[in-house]
């Protein structure tokens, strides 16, 4: 007689989520979307300097609202990664129409809990971290001029950051006739705490200070203390930032 499943030891999810303009610019072009009830967080971050980059990343957001309860951990990635192509090619086409060489383009990172699983889905540099056990992990690696010169070893992380190298996304939903998707995945804990985030904050929040953050206890002081930084630092870009903890 074969055993039955054990149940997840997840159970639910907390969340709190902060966005904001920031202090230089007038758009915000940041979008996200929290929807607990199925496991799924998304973060978006409209291209500066494209037109209608606000466009874009409502136009991300929008396609992933749609998503029901998920069958399985499979088909939940398989129809995410649709959503986000059929986005991808919506922007293209819209921005053919503009002009020629016109680009609409957005970053996107997704969070998919299912069972005791999460998969993180993402194009450009916007981030995903994971808190467990007192360390942090950062699961997402950036698309980005920025980030490759870093894996090459022409250049240091710290480095970049001191020098305020302008950065270039290298993968982007609307960037390109064909999207191209990194994905990775791993086992979920009661007590993890993820952070979902523009680069708007990770360019002002060094990756020890976040791990600080998301080891409070409270993920609405946590958020509120995270953002408060970013502004007190500047925040020339736009900031979204979202913290999500399970819990059985």
């Amino acid at each position: 007689m074969s055993r039955a499943a054990a149940p997840p030891r997840v159970r639910s999810f907390v969340t709190a989520s902060r966005t904001h303009v920031g202090l230089s610019r007038s758009l915000n072009e940041d979008r996200f979307l929290a929807r607990p009830e199925i496991g799924l967080w998304a973060v978006a971050d409209g291209m500066g300097g494209h037109q209608a980059g606000d466009l874009a990343s409502l136009r991300v957001v929008e396609a992933l609202v749609g998503l029901g309860r998920p069958r399985s951990g499979y088909a939940y990635l398989n129809a995410v990664r649709e959503r986000l192509i059929a986005a991808n090619a919506d922007l293209v086409e819209h921005a053919a129409k503009l002009s020629p060489g016109a680009v609409i383009g957005s970053t996107v990172v997704v969070l998919l809990a299912h069972e005791d699983h999460y998969a993180c889905v993402w194009a450009g540099d916007s981030r995903v971290y994971l808190r467990r056990g007192g360390a942090l992990m950062r699961v997402t690696h950036d698309h980005s001029l920025m980030q490759e010169l870093i894996d090459s070893g022409a250049l240091e992380e710290q480095e970049a950051r001191t020098r305020r190298i302008s950065n270039v996304i290298t993968r982007a939903v609307g960037a390109t006739g064909t999207l191209e998707l990194s994905e990775t995945h791993g086992d979920i804990r009661p007590g993890d705490v993820f952070l979902l985030c523009s680069d708007g904050l990770t360019g002002l929040v060094e990756d020890h200070e976040l791990g600080a953050f998301l080891a409070l206890d409270d993920l609405e002081a946590a958020a509120d203390r995270l953002l408060a930084l970013t502004l007190k630092r500047g925040a020339k870009d736009n900031v979204t930032l979202m913290l999500v903890r399970a819990q059985r």
